[in-house]
């Protein structure tokens, strides 16, 4: 698993890149260069990190359970491989999880998922309901990486009052088709009373990298 490091201090940032994308996809799409600025002064340091999205969601060749075990097997890494070596290179407080489109999936479920690791995240067009990728197949670690169904049913207190204290970004253009997802993703946050903000912009052809850049200066 390979990581792109851009920046030498500020606030910390896993990316997560597109459905079945790879770690040099924020560089070679504009978006380092677009976020420049800050990582130059030492505002932000991305940690670009490697997708299994063709080994879990996407591999259709094989059997769901396999393909959701995987997907758990990322969510652990990035817990026990990337957030160590992270706070090896920069010691700030807080720790923002991003990504654009499948990897707004993957920056929401991060953060909601370790509140004790993650300050918030900033999802840009994200994909949320991913129940249909697994071709009807549901099971309990299904359950544990959809934050669209663990979200509405957390109980923990304790949990519940960490994901509370982090910040929570959704952005979507008007015409993008994940906008209405993205708008039932903010209501099931609100009902869990957990601060958050959803930005509607007014962009055509909003689903692409020339928006998701402008959307990155503002939001991280």
């Amino acid at each position: 698993m390979e990581v792109l490091i851009f920046g030498y201090g500020g606030t910390p940032v896993v990316v997560f890149p597109t459905s079945s994308g790879r770690f040099y996809d924020f560089e070679d799409r504009g978006m380092v260069a677009a976020l420049a600025a800050k990582i130059d002064i030492g505002q932000l340091q991305l940690f670009c990190v490697d997708s299994v999205d063709n080994e879990s969601w996407y591999n259709r060749s094989a059997h769901p359970r396999l393909r959701i075990v995987r997907q758990k097997q990322y969510d652990e890494y990035i817990r026990r491989e990337v957030v160590p070596f992270l706070r090896r290179r920069n010691v700030t407080p807080e720790l923002v999880a991003a990504g654009c489109s499948f990897g707004g999936y993957h920056a929401a479920n991060t953060a909601l998922r370790h509140p004790d690791a993650f300050t918030g995240f900033v999802s840009l067009s994200g994909v949320f309901d991913l129940s249909g990728f697994l071709g009807g197949y549901y099971d309990q670690e299904c359950y544990f990486q959809l934050p669209t169904h663990y979200i509405p049913r957390l109980t923990d207190p304790g949990y519940i009052e960490r994901i509370r204290r982090g910040s929570y970004i959704l952005a979507a253009g008007r015409d993008d088709q994940c906008l209405a997802g993205n708008q039932a993703f903010a209501r099931l946050l609100a009902e869990k009373e957990i601060p958050h903000q959803l930005y509607i912009w007014e962009s055509e052809n909003s689903h692409d990298w020339p928006t998701w850049q402008r959307m990155a200066q503002h939001y991280l």
